[in-house]
């Protein structure tokens, strides 16, 4: 247990699925408080998610929860932005939507390549799911998978074919697991 913004925190949490590979199972490691009720279901969908984008390599991907000033300060260090946001992804590489990660980039001691950070907001996570009309679990969910997608190199600067596409496969991805707009988990 250590501090982080006056509250106490576990170190990290981890939860790795083998997807029926002969590989080392990917690894999702979270930051979050004790006895987080959204811990597992977090982790869940950000494996599924690397399974819909068929993701083969074994991967670690971090999960920092955080509030809205942490997450303001790492977006202004970041990013330059002077605000706080729902959610920021840090990919390691820089991959297209699409492209995988290879077994070359993967770290010698875990076989494991790291595909980066992401941070959620659990304060803006609330208001969001407040404002559209879902559950907190859902948006959290939706902001996972998101995230993944940024790490996995889909992005949304504008807002015709790149924003679409990376829209059709959260969607995609939610409606599997049958997390949908109409149904939360």
């Amino acid at each position: 247990m250590r501090r982080r913004g006056g509250r106490l925190v576990r170190e990290r949490t981890a939860y790795a699925m083998d997807l029926g590979k002969k590989q080392p199972a990917h690894l999702v490691c979270v930051d979050c408080e004790e006895g987080w009720p959204y811990e597992e279901g977090l982790k869940r969908v950000i494996l599924r998610a690397l399974e819909a984008e068929e993701v083969e390599v074994p991967c670690e991907v971090d999960v920092c929860i955080t509030d809205d000033e942490g997450i303001h300060q790492t977006n202004l260090e970041m990013r330059g932005v002077d605000r706080p946001t729902d959610v920021l992804s840090f990919p390691m590489f820089e991959l297209q939507p699409g492209e995988k990660p290879l077994a070359e980039w993967a770290d010698p001691d875990t076989d494991r390549v790291f595909l980066g950070d992401m941070m959620i907001s659990l304060e803006r996570a609330r208001e969001q799911a407040e404002e559209y009309g879902h559950s907190l679990e859902r948006e959290l969910c939706y902001l996972a998978v998101h995230s993944v997608l940024h790490l996995l190199g889909y992005d949304h600067l504008d807002e015709g074919p790149m924003k679409a596409r990376m829209r059709r496969r959260e969607e995609d991805i939610l409606g599997a697991l049958g997390i949908t707009r109409e149904q939360d988990p």
